[in-house]
């Protein structure tokens, strides 16, 4: 799978840029805050629909402006186009408008995104690791996402519920709980999946890249005990109590153990940016496993946190056929890779603009 024909509009920094990417590894270097980032981005949300640096698409445009527009080639033959404007999305295959997400992300292309924040995978609160769920099993199972915004909304529907009313109204609040039963299920059922089939690839790329005997262990700990229905009608004192849905998908968590620790409290930092990168690895793996088809691999600014030892192995262990998109500012640590990267399209990027370097 791969990008070529990069053409921005008016996104983050850029106001207007065309870029032509190479097929395998495409470095980015430049000081901070002149655009590598935002350019790795926009190839996550012309693909993905999402940003794994905001939530809101007006966050995205240029500043002062109300629109912005990505637009790529996808495996030399497929044109996408995503604009958005005055709080409209827009999305395009091969010039059509297509009118539902779904049908734009099943002919889109796959992405795992690595980046410094991935250490909250590991120190961080439960909404990272559930992101990073999310994230991956919607372009591994079809049902997902509709299950997931589903579940979603009733939740928020649900919850407002509880709020509203000095003596909530049980049999309204009730409606919403069958609806988030039947699409919570759903997620239930394939984040359990996921966490199972990501353990054995995420144990091998934390052996490989820490270099060490220690032993990472993942497991999929459930927001709803053994029975969802249960769970909720047993939670509502609870939920009178503090006026909010207390069990479901939203309360999911990712167990992260090294030799049976808590890497979370127990890992050094070195450590856990092992974890980290194990997780997006394994992600990458287990994509091109399931789905027989290569994801595009989004680096940003990781290798200059990273000993020589993990930064070499990290390298190695990537899909060598992957495209992969990595942004630094700056290419000491090249120098002591023996050439590993010495084929790669080279760009500098300075005040939003890009330049191709010979």
């Amino acid at each position: 799978m791969r990008v070529s024909a990069l053409r921005l509009h008016q996104f983050r920094c850029f106001g207007s840029l065309s870029c032509e990417l190479g097929e395998g590894v495409n470095l980015f270097t430049g000081d901070n805050a002149q655009g590598k980032t935002s350019l790795v981005e926009s190839i996550c949300v012309l693909l993905r629909l999402q940003s794994p640096r905001t939530s809101s698409s007006s966050d995205l445009a240029q500043f002062g402006a109300d629109a912005f527009g990505i637009r790529a080639i996808l495996d030399g033959e497929r044109e996408l186009s995503h604009s958005w404007q005055a709080g409209k999305r827009r999305l395009a295959l091969d010039g059509s408008p297509c009118r539902k997400s779904g049908d734009y992300l099943e002919a889109s292309g796959l992405v795992v995104w690595m980046g410094n924040e991935d250490i909250q995978l590991v120190r961080g609160a439960g909404d990272s690791r559930r992101r990073y769920l999310d994230f991956a099993a919607s372009q591994l199972y079809p049902d997902y996402r509709p299950a997931l915004l589903a579940y979603e909304k009733a939740l928020r529907s649900r919850n407002f519920l509880l709020k509203r009313d000095a003596s909530p109204n049980w049999r309204q609040i009730d409606a919403y709980s069958g609806v988030l039963i039947r699409h919570g299920e759903i997620v239930i059922r394939r984040r359990s999946e996921l966490v199972s089939q990501l353990q054995p690839w995420a144990a091998e790329a934390h052996t490989h890249v820490g270099g060490s005997r220690e032993t990472l262990a993942i497991s999929y700990v459930s927001g709803s005990g053994s029975s969802f229905t249960q769970s909720l009608a047993e939670s509502q004192p609870e939920e009178l109590r503090r006026r909010v849905t207390v069990v479901g998908p939203h309360r999911d968590d990712l167990q992260l153990l090294i030799d049976g620790r808590s890497a979370g409290q127990y890992a050094s930092e070195g450590q856990q940016r092992t974890v980290a990168l194990s997780l997006k690895l394994a992600q990458a793996r287990l994509l091109q496993e399931r789905r027989q088809t290569m994801p595009i691999i989004l680096v940003d600014d990781i290798f200059g946190e990273l000993d020589p030892g993990r930064r070499n192995a990290l390298l190695s262990y990537l899909p060598a056929a992957a495209q992969k998109m990595i942004t630094t500012t700056h290419l000491n640590w090249l120098d002591s890779n023996g050439g590993a990267l010495s084929s790669a399209a080279r760009f500098h990027v300075h005040a939003g603009e890009v330049v191709r370097i010979s």
